[in-house]
């Protein structure tokens, strides 16, 4: 049930909650939902949604989605760059952390599932097998394609996570090849719009990244407006089938997150978008467009990586254990 908040309360709990959420959407394996249960405004935010998708235009729905939304916007807008350089730059250390993260989540979604049934348990076990054939079915790259509707599906999947406790949109964004793909578009946008890197305003940079930020949009504004009120009616009809995929995937999604791969040259007659490229077309492509490939660790990089995962998996325990207590309930909000 939706809390009673003051308008002020309600902006300040939304700006935090916002900046949260902004910080889930950009790491994969935090949630964004749980963020928002974290700063006491998840209920709200549902309401909200449904308020307005339902043209209702009461003045703290209005509030509550505008100060959500617009720091969750600056927060991707100032930190997606550097988010992105930090994927492709520390892969291992990231993957670490994503992996204890993406596993946090799953005491949240265990917790509104309970009792276990065998609905429950059958759709756990869907959930993982989708997860892991979207994990080894195709070559992943360190930059996917950029083609419009794996483009406007991304959106789509991010919007619709981002509305579940547990559930990362930033990692569905990995697992399809998108991550970086979006965040440099994000980046380009901001260099673009503010001429951060010393210059002016770049007319032709804000353009470019309109090439991959449109279609995520409405991918985003589809899955808010459509996805988010279908999966609040599936959860309230069909909650131990939905509730158990959820878990199925936050376990599955650890086998799309090996920490130990490297970008490695291709060979002539690789496909990159469409096109089996020759000698010199594989030596001209641009190193972020080479296939991962998985390498074996070191000792030091293993202890490293559990430590990272241990401290990722805390991390989302502390703030759900915050989200808790902030909104009063250990059950379904």
């Amino acid at each position: 049930m939706e809390e009673a908040i003051a308008l002020p309360e309600l902006v300040a709990r939304g700006g935090v909650g916002g900046v949260l959420m902004g910080l889930a959407n950009l790491v994969p394996g935090v949630s964004g939902g749980t963020m928002l249960l974290a700063a006491g405004v998840y209920p709200t935010f549902i309401s909200a949604i449904a308020d307005l998708t339902t043209l209702r235009f009461r003045t703290r729905s209005i509030v509550a989605l505008g100060t959500i939304g617009g720091a969750a916007a600056l927060v991707i807008l100032l930190f997606a760059g550097v988010l992105k350089d930090l994927v492709i730059e520390q892969r291992w250390a990231m993957y670490s952390i994503f992996i204890g993260l993406t596993l946090g989540g799953v005491p949240v979604v265990w917790r509104l599932a309970r009792p276990a049934t065998p609905t429950l348990w059958a759709s756990a076990a869907v959930g993982f097998v989708l997860m892991v054939l979207m994990a080894f079915g195709g070559e992943r790259t360190i930059s996917g394609g950029t083609h419009w509707p794996l483009l406007l599906l991304s959106g789509l999947a991010g919007a619709s996570a981002m509305i579940l406790p547990g559930v990362s949109g930033g990692y569905i964004l990995l697992l399809l090849g998108q991550y970086e793909v979006i965040l440099g578009a994000v980046d380009s946008l901001k260099i673009g719009l503010f001429g951060w890197d010393g210059g002016g305003v770049d007319g032709a940079l804000v353009m470019g990244s309109m090439d991959v930020l449109v279609p995520v949009g409405v991918g985003v504004v589809i899955g808010v407006v459509g996805v988010g009120n279908l999966l609040k009616w599936l959860l309230q009809h069909h909650d131990k089938a939905i509730l158990g995929l959820l878990l199925g995937l936050l376990v599955g999604a650890v086998v799309g997150l090996y920490p130990f791969q490297e970008p490695v040259r291709p060979a002539e007659g690789y496909v990159h978008r469409g096109v089996v490229l020759d000698a010199a077309g594989v030596a001209s492509l641009d190193e972020k467009h080479w296939p991962l490939q998985r390498v074996p660790p070191t000792g030091g990089q293993i202890a490293g990586a559990l430590a990272l995962a241990l401290g990722g998996f805390t991390t989302t325990l502390l703030i759900d254990r915050l989200g808790g207590r902030k909104t009063g309930t250990e059950g379904r909000n």
